[in-house]
């Protein structure tokens, strides 16, 4: 049920973008700073991805929850249990999986990848303590949402 109520709340879909942006936009601005401060999301990690459109060749930041994995960053492509998966998650594949993110202070090249099946059953029940709706949004959606492992390419770190 919460999943849908995600999902109606991602409508509409102008509105949600807008939003989403803004909240990108802060984040970029501020390197995750804010958010980690309670201040935009007060039970969750938050951090800005960015990745080049696929089709525009422009940067594109969306914000999302994490989950620390040692130097790696696990976030999930759910796309608020919708069934087509997330712009961002499309981009990255199309881009060789590289990226940046914003997060605790910092701005990191990372390159992203799908979890391997050990990654997952691993580090899902790790994800749903932090946030439980990513349970629902997998009964609700049709297809697979999968884990997104953030890797820092090297000296990525600044």
């Amino acid at each position: 049920m919460r999943a849908q109520i995600t999902n109606f709340l991602s409508r509409p879909r102008w509105l949600a973008s807008r939003a989403t942006r803004a909240h990108a936009w802060v984040l970029r601005r501020t390197r995750g700073r804010l958010a980690n401060r309670n201040l935009i999301a007060p039970r969750q990690r938050v951090l800005a991805l960015t990745t080049v459109g696929r089709k525009s060749d422009e940067p594109r930041s969306a914000p999302m929850g994490y989950l620390r994995d040692g130097n790696n960053v696990v976030v999930v492509a759910s796309n608020a249990g919708l069934d087509r998966p997330p712009a961002w998650w499309l981009n990255l594949e199309a881009n060789d999986g590289e990226a940046e993110i914003d997060f605790e202070g910092e701005r990191r090249a990372v390159r992203g990848r799908r979890a391997t099946q050990d990654e997952w059953r691993r580090l899902w029940p790790k994800v749903l303590e932090q946030f439980k709706g990513f349970g629902d949004y997998r009964e609700f959606s049709d297809r697979e949402i999968p884990l997104v492992i953030l890797e820092p390419r090297d000296g990525s770190s600044t």
